[in-house]
């Protein structure tokens, strides 16, 4: 099961990209700044939310065309059925949203998530142990997504009725009980389900995690921390006790919105923040590999990583090609050289990307 025929169109830099005859394991080879993170930007985005930019759509656009881009693939489901076609992009006439086709027919972004599992690693995710709990709330929520599509939706209604209480208690004096207790209930409704999916993802990712040895990547112990209440009716419960003091506060004090995911290294038992950054990475690396373990058992699973074996001794990075070739994910990675790829170059279709063009090589060169 794996995308192929993939097709970008005026996107960032690729100008008409075409992706064919793809494998388990595809190289994308190039200079810094050649597009290669564009194209794996790209197929974030058959994955419901921003993608792995986290971009506004407008900037996402490349300088030719009407303003828009589109991106297209086949996924190949096995079983000898037909290929199932994905659509997404941008139309220049209506800028800020985004269209999904299945099939060529209209579909949501959510509904992307019920035929693929998305991960990804980026260099720019090295910091998330010592970023704000809001990073690690949307890493989570992200992870969480991956196996099950119907997490968008609770994410995004919780936050939503966030907004509207904290409005309430900001901008009123004394607002409508009738009016708190309606919201309440859709905080408490859709903030139980967001925080147990939480806390399911930890619990699921430990149990990946405890079943591997130790090496060669430092392995992490995770715990959920909740903001508040797990429970629906416990939640609405503090929600209502609490409005005085949240009234005084102008926001909402205890919440899903408040949950941190607190990673340790498992055998200094130090915080994941005050590890080297080579141990960070190595946690990282292991978290992505336990969380690709458990997505692609549910729908086919892809895996795109960006520049994650330039900085690796060669240990690290035969045990990671290994995991790789064992998982059973279709594998998108990046480099500005094939010599680190040596381990699964014949293995792998490979692409040199340049100025937003892909040329095909043949894995054997």
């Amino acid at each position: 099961m794996a995308l192929d025929r993939i097709i970008l169109s005026t996107f960032r830099n690729h100008a008409d990209t075409r992706l064919e005859d793809t494998r388990q394991l595809n190289l994308l080879i190039g200079e810094n700044g050649a597009g290669k993170t564009n194209v794996l930007e790209a197929i974030s985005l058959f994955a419901p939310g921003r993608g792995l930019r986290r971009a506004a759509l407008a900037d996402m656009a490349g300088e030719t065309g009407d303003g828009g881009f589109a991106i297209s693939a086949k996924l190949d489901t096995g079983g000898g059925t037909d290929p199932v076609s994905l659509g997404t992009g941008m139309q220049g006439q209506r800028p800020g949203r985004r269209i999904v086709q299945v099939n060529g027919a209209e579909a949501s972004a959510v509904s992307l998530g019920e035929w693929l599992a998305i991960s990804w690693l980026t260099p720019a995710m090295d910091r998330i142990f010592a970023d704000s709990a809001g990073a690690r709330r949307r890493y989570m929520d992200r992870l969480a997504l991956a196996l099950s599509p119907g997490h968008a939706r609770h994410a995004s209604r919780y936050e939503n009725a966030l907004r509207e209480r904290n409005k309430l208690l900001s901008d009123l004096p004394e607002p409508e009980p009738a009016w708190l207790d309606s919201i309440e209930t859709q905080m408490a409704l859709a903030g139980a389900q967001l925080a147990q999916a939480r806390a399911r993802l930890v619990e699921a990712l430990s149990a990946e995690l405890g079943a591997l040895p130790s090496g060669p990547f430092a392995r992490p112990a995770l715990t959920h921390l909740p903001g508040g209440a797990l429970e629906e009716d416990a939640m609405r419960d503090r929600l209502h006790a609490g409005r005085r003091r949240d009234r005084a506060a102008g926001r909402t004090l205890e919440g899903p919105h408040r949950d941190e995911l607190q990673v340790v290294m498992d055998a200094k038992n130090m915080p994941a923040a005050e590890c080297s950054t080579g141990e960070q990475k190595a946690m990282l690396i292991a978290m992505t590999l336990a969380h690709a373990d458990l997505a692609v058992r549910g729908r086919p699973g892809l895996l795109l990583l960006d520049e994650v074996a330039a900085h690796l001794d060669p240990l690290r990075r035969d045990a990671l090609f290994e995991r790789l070739r064992d998982n059973g994910s279709q594998v998108w990675l990046t480099g500005t050289e094939r010599s680190p790829f040596q381990g699964i170059s014949a293995d792998a279709a490979t692409w040199r990307i340049s100025d937003g063009t892909a040329e095909s090589h043949c894995s054997s060169n």
